[in-house]
């Protein structure tokens, strides 16, 4: 047995977790699993990956979005009930204006922090609609000019979200 605080000490040594939160256990399972379906925000937060509880409709995940904003993403799994919709913060492209082209889910944001996240600028989006976390490049952070309080546009390809039951 291992107790460690440490995510990624966790991820690489254990043969199977069990994730904490206020004490009391919130998943277990292998790592690859626990990091593939987080089934809480913090477990999510833990991984790597921006997450959301929703109703799915065939391809479409209603997700109840702050300040009572409702937000519908597509997805290319189709789905019924309630369900986690969970993507890597790669995924998401930001803009100054919105984008055209192939994205189907484009929602509005705010810039609420810029933080060094590795090679990476781990970019913290706040709604409403939907807050999440977007990595992008050192030059898109200037060329965007990403500071705190800015509006952007925010993008995720339906083929980068990963939906499962709840």
């Amino acid at each position: 047995v291992l107790v460690t605080h440490d995510p990624l000490d966790a991820m690489v040594l254990a043969d199977r977790l069990v994730v904490l939160e206020g004490g009391r256990p919130v998943q277990r399972g292998r790592p690859a699993d626990v990091a593939r379906r987080p089934r809480t925000e913090y477990v999510a937060r833990l991984v790597g990956l921006n997450l959301y509880r929703g109703q799915a409709d065939g391809r479409t995940v209603r997700i109840e979005g702050e300040g009572g904003a409702r937000v519908e993403l597509d997805t290319v799994d189709h789905v019924q009930g309630e369900v986690f919709l969970a993507f890597e913060p790669t995924a998401v492209a930001l803009y100054r204006s919105r984008p055209e082209g192939s994205p189907r889910n484009v929602w509005r944001a705010r810039v609420a922090a810029v933080e060094r996240h590795g090679d990476r600028v781990r970019v913290r989006l706040q709604g409403p609609p939907l807050s999440a976390a977007a990595d992008v490049t050192p030059a898109a952070v200037a060329e965007l000019e990403l500071t705190p309080g800015a509006r952007v546009w925010a993008a995720l390809k339906a083929t980068e979200t990963r939906v499962y039951p709840a």
